[in-house]
């Protein structure tokens, strides 16, 4: 086996390209499933575990659940060894759903509304051990008044962002956490009301290696922070006693077929070195598209193909309900053709020709590329998008009234139906349920 970068072998390397797919297994699983069809393979979801927590052995992994929230998913990263990072009192639920305990919970939500407060805060009293993060001085507020006075840590804006698009650069926009120039003060006070054991901050999500610098320098703000709240030689203010520094996560994976992968121990090096002695606190990360990106593909369908005087749009049966990011953030996902239905290879004579592949939504904005060359599709072809296994099921939606798709999750060769596909009905049945209620 040959070294790659990082000190990867070929057998297990830093990124799983969509070319590393088995086409005919592929094949399989749509023929028996149908298309649009997320696949899932937990195999590789602990090879990404394994691989973080080789490159950050003294630090605390947390998998950020947004990510990717399915139970089996979820079930093997806790079998792996991380921590589950919450935005939400969904992902909490979901999370205790999957086997993780309070003290392996980390509830950092942005605004909580009132509703997740009070189920939160419910569940740190039968859970002592979890975490809540709070990002304002009015939710530290909030959380008194409900009685809370349990495990806090304190959301810092650094005012450093970074991540693949502008939507997902949090680490300096005024929506996250609390100024840095005020984060002493709060979180001093904080501890008078709280059992205060760490500070957070996070960049972005999608951090690519050229933006390493602003996440080293983010990273560094919050080591200076640490020490501060920590030094026993302060003049005036008591030391903290803190538990850890979390950095946050948005460590990205190449979408791009030329892009390399980050080479994760670099990385893990250089945060080590900006964010200096901790004197005895613990280092914190939270990687979710990391772990679980590449471990993702999406099936669908060619069921028309239109020649046009300006392109050949290339319809297929899987739109932006299904995988919202190139609509939402322009995002590129690698797109392979595995051809015909009878699962027989793509013809040798079918070149590579220029498509845009556009989904059934009515919406110009519905397209998974433009313009990319790709193996001519036809009719039937089964086509593969690639690194879809981040951020993909989970902002699926209904829109057009059009049901959410399957989802079968591999593990160890066999291969189970971890979410089924919604029916017509399902899209009716909470206004059913509804009118019985009202009845």
């Amino acid at each position: 086996m040959t070294t790659i970068e990082g000190g990867e072998t070929d057998a297990n390397p830093a990124v799983r390209r969509t070319d590393d797919w088995d086409a005919g297994r592929l094949h399989e699983l749509a023929a028996e499933h149908d298309t649009p069809l997320y696949v899932q393979d937990l195999d590789r979801v602990r090879e990404n575990c394994d691989r973080l927590l080789a490159a950050f052995p003294d630090a605390d992994v947390r998998y950020a659940v947004k990510a990717h929230t399915g139970r089996a998913t979820l079930e093997a990263v806790r079998e792996a060894g991380l921590d589950a990072e919450c935005a939400s009192a969904g992902e909490v639920d979901r999370a205790l759903a999957a086997g993780f305990d309070g003290g392996r919970l980390h509830y950092t939500a942005v605004n909580p509304p009132a509703r997740d407060l009070d189920y939160v805060v419910d569940v740190a009293e039968r859970e002592p051990d979890l975490t809540i993060t709070a990002g304002a001085v009015d939710t530290l507020d909030r959380l008194a008044e409900r009685g809370y006075d349990g495990r806090l840590c304190l959301r810092v804006n650094p005012g450093v962002g970074a991540g693949h698009h502008e939507k997902v650069r949090t680490g300096a926009a005024p929506k996250f956490g609390v100024p840095y120039d005020r984060a002493a003060r709060v979180a001093r006070e904080a501890a008078g009301r709280f059992d205060l054991v760490g500070i957070h901050a996070h960049a972005g999500s999608g951090i690519d290696p050229d933006q390493l610098d602003s996440h080293r320098e983010l990273v560094s703000r919050m080591g200076e922070l640490a020490r501060e709240l920590t030094d026993p030689g302060a003049p005036t203010d008591a030391p903290l006693d803190l538990e850890y520094v979390d950095v946050g996560g948005g460590f990205g994976v190449p979408y791009r077929e030329d892009a390399e992968p980050l080479d994760l121990p670099a990385v893990a090096e250089a945060t080590r070195d900006a964010v200096g002695d901790l004197r005895g606190l613990a280092l914190a990360i939270e990687p979710g598209r990391y772990v679980v990106a590449d471990a993702g593909v999406l099936l669908t369908r060619v069921n028309t193909v239109k020649p046009t005087p300006g392109e050949t749009v290339v319809g297929v049966d899987a739109g932006m309900t299904d995988l919202l990011r190139p609509a939402m953030y322009d995002a590129y996902h690698p797109i392979r053709n595995l051809g015909g239905a009878d699962g027989e290879p793509t013809p040798a004579d079918r070149e590579e020709t220029p498509v845009t592949v556009a989904g059934p939504i009515c919406e110009t904005g519905d397209t998974f590329c433009t313009n990319r060359a790709i193996t001519r599709p036809a009719r039937g072809d089964l086509l593969a998008v690639g690194i879809a296994g981040a951020y993909g099921y989970e902002m699926a939606n209904q829109y057009n009234s059009r049901p959410r798709p399957a989802e079968v999750a591999l593990a160890d060769g066999e291969a189970t139906v971890v979410r089924r596909r919604e029916r017509l009905a399902d899209l009716t049945r909470v206004e059913r349920e509804s009118a019985e209620v009202d009845r």
